[in-house]
């Protein structure tokens, strides 16, 4: 994966609490075998009415938060099943960076194994994202995972904390594969210790 440092972007607001893993990708839309194509069903019960037309209501339908790649949202996010394709559709989708209350423990880590920074801000400080962006869309918003901070074109910063441990798997790229790659020589010299042996 490529290292996420900074990202400057658009942000779409989906103002809802507790958006579980099966809005997020319904369970229809598991049976690919791959990470690609999941953008398309992404929030797909919300995005489209029954007869296959999109929700011209449902807020990521709005053009103007199209093209949007950071998500901001409210508490308890990602709840429910365990599903790695809740990641990987909002990651298709475009979304590198989901910004809320709260997530759910699972899926949190998903996100951060898949390249996606999850941010915990709280709910006065989203409020006042909200507040300060009331049409639902906050433009030219910068996310800093080096110095931990977010800042909107009007100069407010919110500053929030990250565990080590996964800024500096987000910082490089990498994903537990790649950690234990780090290891190769040390892994391959035991390798040969035992066939020796």
């Amino acid at each position: 994966m490529p290292g996420f440092k900074t990202h400057t972007g658009k942000a779409a607001v989906l103002d809802r609490d507790h958006v579980d893993t099966d809005q997020i990708i319904p369970k229809q839309f598991l049976k690919k075998i791959d990470k690609a194509g999941y953008g398309e069903y992404l929030f797909y019960d919300w995005r489209y009415l029954r007869d296959g037309n999109k929700n011209g209501s449902f807020e990521l339908n709005q053009e103007k938060t199209k093209g949007a790649t950071i998500l901001v949202t409210g508490k308890n996010f990602g709840c429910g099943s365990s599903r790695e394709h809740a990641p990987w559709a909002l990651k298709d989708y475009g979304f590198q960076v989901i910004i809320a209350e709260s997530f759910a423990d699972i899926f949190f880590n998903n996100c951060v194994k898949n390249g996606i920074l999850p941010i915990r801000l709280s709910r006065n400080e989203i409020q006042q994202l909200h507040l300060s962006h009331s049409d639902g869309v906050i433009d030219g918003l910068k996310v800093d995972l080096e110095e931990q901070y977010v800042a909107d074109v009007n100069g407010e910063i919110f500053r929030f904390d990250f565990d080590p441990y996964w800024k500096k798997m987000l910082l490089n790229g990498w994903d537990e594969i790649s950690v234990t790659l780090q290891q190769e020589a040390d892994i391959k010299k035991y390798e040969d210790e035992r066939i020796v042996n």
